[in-house]
């Protein structure tokens, strides 16, 4: 289960960097928040699990999608 969990990690991360659109790359990073607090919960730390499930995917990605809706969009062609 650890060495499933550490490979999907690697996955997101990866996608999170190669995606041009900034939305996609803000969710691949929520999911990498959300895999990684079940590594955590797997590795017996259910209070670190916890933290990294509330701040990682849900604060900070509240904050992200905000902030890209309030910046402007342009296209270097």
């Amino acid at each position: 289960m650890t060495e499933v969990l550490l490979i999907l990690l690697l996955v997101m991360g990866f996608l999170a960097l190669q995606v041009r659109n900034l939305l996609s790359a803000v969710i691949f990073l929520a999911v990498l928040s959300l895999l990684s607090s079940l590594l955590f919960y797997h590795l017996h730390a259910p209070d670190v699990a916890i933290t990294e499930a509330v701040v990682g995917a849900g604060v900070s990605t509240v904050v992200f999608i905000w902030l890209l809706h309030r910046t402007e969009r342009r296209d270097d062609t």
